[in-house]
């Protein structure tokens, strides 16, 4: 029998840390434990000691790629932004033989109709922008708001169209009549633009926004007397304004929501803005007397419209 002897080992530990999955290591000792305990010398400790000391090397060799592998994959999921990278700025407004589409109105030198290419939507949020930020051009970076604000407004512009279940959205828009031998981009060809939403009344309302404080759980009236169009984000290209493109825009929206069956249309209107007022009573609109309180502070008019 071999010879047994007793000796004391020193064994520090390491802890390995890896960050951003890279290979480099940060070792940080812990405190050094001191064990005694009998071996028997002979040839099959050693062979032992190096079996147990390649089975930890191949075992933090596979912790290692684990944590590599479950760091690569991205923590936050990437969110999808619905702008286009093939939108071309420099496109050119399609013929009306391209467009085949059965709700169009003709006055004077536009035609009023929906909004198809992603072009089109972008330049009628890019109207929103330029009526938006119109008197404050005095602001500095105020390129770079219009920018922004465009590219969010074609987002929720398309978020609102793409969704057509019981509430619906269509963006319409007035675009320059086709001339012969001459070709304008999108951009110079869309004067126009609004929203024509087609959406519910809430239980117990007679007229949108009357429950200011509506509960948490109130059910959406889905019946046809309940429906309603609501008409929003009216503006006409600064160059193009005093030639009828507004009225006869609204006059195309109106007309569209009677062919869903629809008998109410509603619009707000700020209450120092006469000439959107007079707009929208000529057409036929009337403000309603009995609306909320809510109105009054932010001066606001609600304007109904019975087809």
């Amino acid at each position: 029998m071999p010879p047994m002897s007793t000796a004391p080992i020193h064994r520090p530990e390491f802890h390995t840390l890896f960050f951003n999955c890279s290979h480099t290591s940060f070792k940080c000792p812990t405190t050094t434990t001191t064990a005694t305990c009998t071996m028997a010398m002979d040839s099959r400790f050693s062979s032992t000691v190096n079996n147990n000391n390649n089975n930890n090397n191949n075992n933090m060799k596979k912790k290692e790629e684990e944590v590599s592998v479950q760091l690569s994959k991205p923590l936050i999921p990437k969110v999808e932004n619905l702008r286009s990278n093939n939108i071309q700025f420099d496109r050119l407004q399609p013929s009306d033989e391209e467009l085949v589409r059965e709700n169009r109105f003709e006055f004077g030198q536009f035609v009023a109709r929906e909004a198809v290419l992603d072009e089109e939507y972008w330049t009628a949020a890019w109207l929103r922008a330029e009526c938006h930020w119109e008197n404050r051009t005095y602001e500095r970076y105020v390129d770079n708001f219009k920018r922004k604000f465009a590219d969010q407004e074609f987002n929720a512009l398309k978020r609102r169209c793409k969704v057509q279940n019981v509430e619906s959205c269509a963006c319409i828009i007035t675009v320059k009549k086709e001339q012969k031998n001459v070709k304008r981009s999108i951009l110079k060809s869309v004067v126009g633009t609004l929203d024509m939403n087609i959406r519910y009344l809430l239980q117990g309302e007679t007229f949108p926004g009357e429950r200011v404080k509506a509960p948490l759980f109130l059910s959406i009236r889905r019946t046809p007397p309940s429906r309603y169009g609501y008409i929003a984000n009216l503006c006409v290209a600064k160059s193009a304004r005093r030639q009828g493109i507004a009225s006869n825009m609204l006059y195309f929206a109106v007309e569209a929501a009677k062919s869903n069956g629809v008998t109410q249309v509603y619009v707000h209107v700020d209450r120092n803005n006469r000439p959107a007022q007079i707009l929208y009573q000529k057409i036929g609109f009337e403000i309603v007397e009995t609306a909320n309180s809510r109105l009054l502070t932010e001066e606001t008019y609600l304007l109904r419209l019975q087809t």
